[in-house]
Parts: structure tokens; C-alpha cells; sequence
């Protein structure tokens, strides 16, 4: 799906390689619509206070502030995060936070935002007490692939859509409170329309994307949603951006670089001068950027690198199209009841982080023309590979280009890249434990040793002409004027 209409909402045209598809602008100058776009909502029920719940419960409540709806949050028995969403305002005093399964029998519209796995094994006590009618809403399509891996469906009679931010729920929180001084500031986010039984589920869904902030929401299926979004994940997002940074500081060293060099080559040149290159300027821009020597480099570094990253892009996409790698979150879920998930910065580059950060006024990173060829080489792996699968461009752009260099990387640049890793959704955190090293192997084991092969001229033509940068430049025509501050 990349068309939709609305009631209530003016709907533009985003012209992309090939035709075009149908966006929604958002902005605070729309919240005074939401009431009568969610049609007939009027208690909004968050399941869960991870991340995207802490988030997208405090956007909803305060675009939806003097109207007749409420926002309230559930949490199962004993939560942890009880004491915490009471202190941003969500109390059992005021009838906005209690338990999950009172909180989801007493609603309009359930958004369920608890953990991947804990929602596959409690679904259907939560479909059991829904109200007649009420919208199932979910902000990830996990639990359909578990649904169809399991042979079941969603209730019938039920609305079921999803409201999909294109960034991690600190991200969420952060652009839509500067955006109170900037209309428009926020995360983009897909919408998915799944069932629609009563016709009003792409307002409602429109509606919670414009509530939460979103500048632009494009329009996708559910299934396609949490193909890419999970493929994401594992790939250019975190998995391969890990393995990426330990093998080119491993590079580096043997090199005769010092830890401190390597790891503004490496770490420092993609968090900071390419990212920034890419979210202001495009791709191209990049290399562009390099001297004649350096763009050699580059062309010969993503010429060996794009091969080896796009089989593993692909390997990815067929595991998640089965399902394999749903059951794999879900097994390891169940394993991670009895010992905690350990943590992935052990290795000894990431203990020269704050020495490197000290010296960002001193000595700026530049782009690092290795580094940046083979970077760019993997981002462009994931887009070829999802419009081969046949992904609307919205979708490619922002789930391969967008959400790395606006919400990801930032948040990287500030903290570190392990640093972001260990604190992302435990379906995240387990994909790039999983695929991270397959990444760095092939980085090592592959492209590196043959970087001082002659470059491709086919692979750099097609990097040029791909028609990628004409879906990114349309949709960097709709990004507000704002960064994301990660102080």
C-alpha cells in the first residue's frame, strides 16, 4: 500500500522513481483534527512502558491535551516501570495508568508496545477482554509473522493498524518536545492499515501518526512493514554499522594507526561527518566530498564491499520472509529468563570513546574515504535489496537512509555505537548480536583483503544513477529544520 485517502486530513503526492505515493504532512497546526479522526475513540489504551511506551504515551497525551480523550497506560503486575510512568504524570489517582489487561478491556484503541516476544506469548489474553470494536494498534509487525508462523489471525471485528516511527523511542520523545518551538519537528512514521471493518482506519491511523509527532507518514502493509524494519535492524541500522566499525578499526591498527586514530577513521567518520553529509546533502555528497585520490579509494572499497554485504542483506530478508528469524527472538527470548543478555562492547576500541569525544573540538573527524566506501556500500545493499522485494521508495528510504542518519547515528555519535546497541529493543539487540559478526567476517574476510582491487565501474555507475537519491531528495524536501539534540 503506498496510497490512502482521509476524511479529515489533506493528503499530498510525493513523486518517486516510477509514479508516485501518497504522504501525509504532520505538524502541531493538525492536532486540533485528531478528536475527529479517531472517530469515536475516546480512551486510548498504551500496553507498555519500554522505549516506544514511555514515548508515544506522553506524545499522544500531551497533542491530545483539552480534548475529550484520554490516554492512559497498562502495565502488567509488579512492573518495574510503574514508579517511572507515574512520574511523568501517568497515575492510578487520575485514572490514566493500571493493569495492562483493565487498561486494554477499557479502551478505544490498544496500542500494544510491550516486548516482541512477551506480546507473541500473551496475545490472546489481551484479545479476550477488548471491547466490541476497539482498534488493535501495534507500532511493529512482529506479531503478525508469529500470527501466520502459528497458523492464527487477529480477532475479527476489530480495526487492527500500526503507526510505525522510523526511529527509537528516545528519538520519538526528544524531536516532538523541540518541536514545540518547531512545527513539524519529529520522527517519521509508515502506517498500515491490516482490517478495517468499521472504514475509519486509516484516519485513526493517520491520526496517532500526527500525534506523535510525525512530520511525514507514508503508507505501507503490515507485513512489508516488519519485513523491513526487522531486515533493518539486523543490517545497516546496527547489526552491519557494528561489525562495520570493529572490523575497520581492527584495519586501521594493523595499519600503524594509534587506538585513538583508528577510532575517529572508523566510529567517528560515520557517526559524524558522513552521516551528516548524507542527512543534508544525499549520498553522492559523500563522495563527492573526497579528493580525486580519496574518491578512488572509496569507488575500489565499495566496489569489494557491496557483493559480500548484499548477500547477507539477502540472507537476512529470507530468514525473516520464513519466519526463522522471528522464532529465533522468541527461543532466545525464553532463554534470557534465566541469565541476563550480556553486553557487546567488550572489545578494547570502545574504551577510547571519551578520549575521542574530548577531542571533537580540536581535531573534527573527516570522512574517511575506506570507511566511508564501505558504508555507503552496505546502506546501498539494503535499498537495492528491498526494491527487488518490491518495497514502496517511502519505506526504502527511511528504513534503510533516513532512520540511520537523523535517529540512529546521532544518538551513536553522542554515546558510542556498543553504547546504542546494548540500550535498543531486545529484538534488536539479539539480531545484531546475530549478524553483527557475519557483517564484520565479511568485511574482514572479504572486502578488506581485496580493497586494493581495481574498483568496479558498473557497481560505482549504479551507485550514482540509483534511484534511491531521487526518492531521498523528495523526501528530504518534507524533513523540518531541525536536528535531533542528544545532549
Amino acid at each position: 500500500m503506498s496510497t490512502f485517502t482521509s476524511e479529515i486530513f489533506q493528503t499530498e503526492t510525493m513523486t518517486v522513481p516510477g509514479g508516485t505515493e501518497t504522504i501525509l504532512r504532520g505538524g502541531r497546526d493538525l492536532f486540533p483534527l485528531l478528536p475527529d479522526a479517531l472517530h469515536g475513540v475516546r480512551r486510548i489504551g498504551v500496553l507498555g512502558w519500554g522505549p516506544q511506551g514511555r514515548a508515544q504515551a506522553q506524545n499522544l497525551r500531551d497533542s491530545l491535551a483539552g480534548t475529550e480523550v484520554t490516554v492512559s497506560v497498562g502495565l502488567r503486575p509488579g512492573s518495574a516501570s510503574a514508579d517511572d510512568a507515574r512520574t511523568h504524570g501517568f497515575t492510578e489517582d487520575n485514572g490514566t495508568l493500571g493493569d495492562w489487561l483493565a487498561v486494554a478491556a477499557e479502551s478505544d484503541l490498544v496500542i500494544l508496545l510491550i516486548a516482541d516476544a512477551a506480546l507473541a506469548a500473551e496475545h490472546e489474553k489481551i484479545f479476550a477482554v477488548l471491547k466490541p470494536g476497539a482498534t488493535i494498534g501495534l507500532s511493529h509487525g512482529f506479531l503478525l509473522g508469529h500470527l501466520k508462523a502459528i497458523g492464527s489471525g487477529f480477532p475479527a471485528g476489530h480495526p487492527v493498524i500500526a503507526v510505525c516511527p522510523k526511529g527509537m523511542g528516545d528519538s520519538v520523545r526528544r524531536l516532538y518536545q523541540q518541536g514545540a518551538t518547531v512545527n513539524g519537528a519529529g520522527i517519521n512514521a509508515s502506517i498500515a492499515v491490516h482490517a478495517d471493518p468499521d472504514g475509519h482506519a486509516t484516519d485513526r491511523a493517520l491520526a496517532w501518526s500526527v500525534g506523535l509527532g510525525s512530520p511525514y507518514t507514508f503508507a505501507t502493509t503490515l507485513q512489508d512493514e516488519y519485513r523491513s524494519d526487522i531486515v533493518g535492524e539486523r543490517a545497516i541500522l546496527l547489526g552491519a554499522v557494528h561489525g562495520l566499525v570493529e572490523a575497520l578499526y581492527r584495519q586501521f591498527r594493523l595499519d600503524g594507526a594509534d587506538p585513538v586514530t583508528a577510532y575517529e577513521r572508523s566510529t567517528e567518520s560515520i557517526t559524524g561527518p558522513i552521516a551528516r553529509t548524507i542527512s543534508r546533502s544525499g549520498l553522492p555528497a559523500v563522495r563527492a566530498a573526497l579528493s580525486e585520490a580519496e574518491q578512488e579509494l572509496f569507488d575500489r572499497a565499495y566496489s569489494v564491499s557491496y557483493g559480500p554485504a548484499r548477500e547477507i542483506v539477502a540472507e537476512i530478508y529470507d530468514e525473516v520472509a520464513e519466519g526463522t528469524e522471528l522464532r529465533s527472538v522468541i527461543l532466545a527470548e525464553q532463554r534470557l529468563t534465566s541469565r541476563p543478555m550480556s553486553r557487546i562492547g567488550g572489545s578494547t576500541m570502545w574504551s577510547h570513546s571519551a578520549e575521542v569525544h574530548t577531542r571533537r573540538g580540536t581535531t573534527p573527524a573527516a570522512i574517511d574515504p575506506l570507511t566511508a566506501g564501505l558504508f555507503l556500500a552496505t546502506m546501498m545493499a539494503q535499498v537495492d535489496e528491498f526494491a527487488d522485494r518490491g518495497h514502496a521508495w517511502s519505506e526504502i528510504v527511511n528504513e534503510s537512509i533516513i532512520e540511520a542518519v537523523d535517529s540512529l547515528l546521532p544518538y551513536m555519535h553522542a554515546r558510542d555505537v556498543a553504547y546504542m546497541v546494548d540500550n535498543c529493543s531486545r529484538t534488536a539487540r539479539l539480531g545484531t548480536r546475530r549478524w553483527g559478526p557475519r557483517f564484520q567476517a565479511a568485511y574482514e574476510q572479504i572486502a578488506l583483503p581485496a580493497v586494493d582491487t581495481p574498483a568496479d565501474p558498473t557497481l560505482i555507475k549504479g551507485f550514482l544513477d540509483n534511484p534511491a537519491h531521487e526518492a531521498l531528495a523528495a523526501a528530504a524536501e518534507l524533513r523540518p529544520s531541525v536536528d535531533i539534540s542528544v545532549a
